[in-house]
């Protein structure tokens, strides 16, 4: 169980002004949770990924994961960032291997258990190629196993298909959902997308604009195993209800902050 108690962090802008990312974020997220973070930009979400994975440091609060304090980077957690950080000179194995190499898991053991996963992301035959010779959609396939190779608790997901087309995003979505109802390791998924959020999360936490906070958090009762009829699951009212009202909500967040900007405006301009 992932533990969030009173987070808040400010950081310097480039004109040297005071920026209040968070708040003050409490959220509690389960084990084996499907947990789908959603936001205006800028709220902060990723932020908060960046402390729980130990990346990123924080003024006040504190996170613990099965009551310990998170203090740094961990093999308990590992991350898929949007922009696919793979190694460019490495092949498609090396690349999902690194990770157990980094543990000193033996080259045998460590290949093996690289191409399970490559294959399981559907790559199997593309082991030798290196990621400028794949798509975008391929190599965020790749940067998802080797997450996956050193058998996290944790995985953290930020916004990992925004980068990709449509088509692929869905394919992308339907195997990620695969996966996790294979393993059933805790996922905590950042994206903008509100169809997304839905059809992945078993619930949805919906993000303050700056500082973030949390505003709302959505239960789904869209019944498991997804992967398999995703496009029936789109059809389904409690979808179409949940996804209309996250709408509502985040609608509702730029329009507050556009009156805002503006009232502020004016009295400078005064």
């Amino acid at each position: 169980m992932i533990e969030i108690s009173g987070l808040t962090k400010t950081f310097v802008g480039q004109d040297g002004s005071l920026v209040r990312a968070l708040g003050g974020v409490d959220l509690t997220i389960n084990d084996n949770e499907f947990l789908t973070v959603l936001g205006p930009s800028g709220c902060g979400k990723t932020t908060m990924l960046k402390m729980i994975a130990g990346l990123q440091g924080w003024d006040s609060g504190e996170i613990t994961i099965d009551g310990s304090p998170v203090r740094g980077p961990g093999p308990d957690r590992a991350m898929v960032f949007q922009n696919f950080a793979l190694l460019p000179w490495a092949t498609v194995l090396e690349n999902v291997a690194f990770g157990l190499k980094m543990k000193g898991v033996a080259k045998n053991d460590r290949n093996d258990r690289a191409r399970d996963l490559i294959a399981k992301v559907g790559l199997e035959g593309f082991e030798s190629k290196r990621p400028g010779e794949l798509s975008g959609g391929m190599q965020q396939r790749v940067g998802i196993a080797r997450a996956l190779a050193v058998e996290p608790k944790v995985l953290l997901m930020d916004e990992p298909f925004g980068a990709v087309d449509e088509q692929t995003r869905r394919l992308l979505q339907e195997e990620l959902l695969a996966i996790w109802e294979s393993n059933r390791l805790t996922v905590v998924f950042i994206t903008h997308s509100m169809e997304e959020a839905v059809l992945l999360g078993d619930r949805v936490v919906l993000m303050s604009a700056r500082p973030g906070q949390i505003a709302e958090i959505v239960d789904v009762p869209l019944e498991r195993p997804r992967s398999s009829d995703v496009g029936s699951l789109e059809r389904a009212p409690e979808y179409v209800e949940i996804t209309a009202h996250l709408w509502e909500r985040l609608r509702d967040m730029h329009e507050e902050r556009r009156t805002t900007t503006h009232d502020l405006d004016q009295r400078d301009a005064g």
